[in-house]
């Protein structure tokens, strides 16, 4: 849609700029939802900052691992530039790795951690499907609806419009779940909620979206997406019933 920026004869990448500045606004935002949670918010922004930090080193590693040789050749393009060649589920992954043993290394207590972190985890998503949006890549399956985008003379679903949506009503479900006089009573469970609704949302828009099918018509995220669902559906029934545990 909106792929580069123009400014005073200078040409930005869009997708890039909503990146750097989201990064900024979700290391933010797990600021203040550690106070929400009565949380150290230092020590929670080193956990959020430490997978940016580490998922941003693996996302570019792997890619250069898996295009090794296009990169043997010349070292120095390993590090620069640095405006293309990630691999993002690669990042995600050592981001992931990063934060737990950051976390481990400060003893923190797991449930209120996520807890404080889940939003910063859904805004991140959010800002990868705007990035997206502007961009141009990764849009839905064809469809004749009036709120689909064109593209090379289709219309097509915009997914990502759906992704915003959906982390939104995530993320208030989270502010409804952790207000306060009812978290003391309730730690994990903004946790629990909120990836409970974005999983079942997942569900839902991974439908539009043109990915590839593994069986029966199901996308590869659908299947991820209600593996996480049904596990956290379960573990908020065992704190529904710790008796029953």
């Amino acid at each position: 849609m909106f792929p580069t920026l123009n400014l005073g004869g200078l040409v930005f990448p869009t997708a890039g700029l909503i990146i750097i500045l989201g990064v900024w606004l979700m290391l933010t935002l797990v600021e203040r939802t550690a106070v929400r949670t009565q949380q150290n918010p230092q020590l929670i922004y080193g956990v959020m900052a430490t997978a940016v930090f580490v998922g941003f080193i693996g996302a570019r590693l792997t890619f250069v691992l898996q295009y090794w040789s296009a990169y043997s050749q010349n070292l120095l393009s390993i590090i620069w530039p640095l405006n293309t060649g990630y691999t993002v589920w690669g990042g995600v992954a050592l981001g992931l790795a990063g934060a737990f043993f950051y976390a481990r290394a400060k003893r923190l207590q797991p449930w209120p951690t996520l807890d404080a972190l889940l939003p910063g985890i859904v805004f991140g998503l959010m800002i990868v499907s705007l990035a997206d949006f502007a961009g141009g890549p990764g849009y839905g399956t064809l469809t004749a609806v009036p709120w689909g985008i064109s593209q090379f003379g289709v219309r097509r679903h915009p997914v990502q419009v759906y992704e915003l949506l959906m982390g939104g009503l995530a993320l208030f479900t989270w502010w409804r779940v952790s207000a306060p006089g009812s978290y003391e009573v309730g730690i994990g469970k903004p946790f629990l909620w909120g990836t409970a609704v974005y999983s079942a949302s997942r569900l839902f828009v991974d439908a539009f979206r043109d990915t590839p099918v593994v069986v029966e018509g199901y996308h590869v995220w659908q299947i991820i997406a209600l593996i996480i669902l049904l596990a956290v559906l379960f573990q908020l029934g065992r704190i529904a019933h710790p008796q029953d545990a």
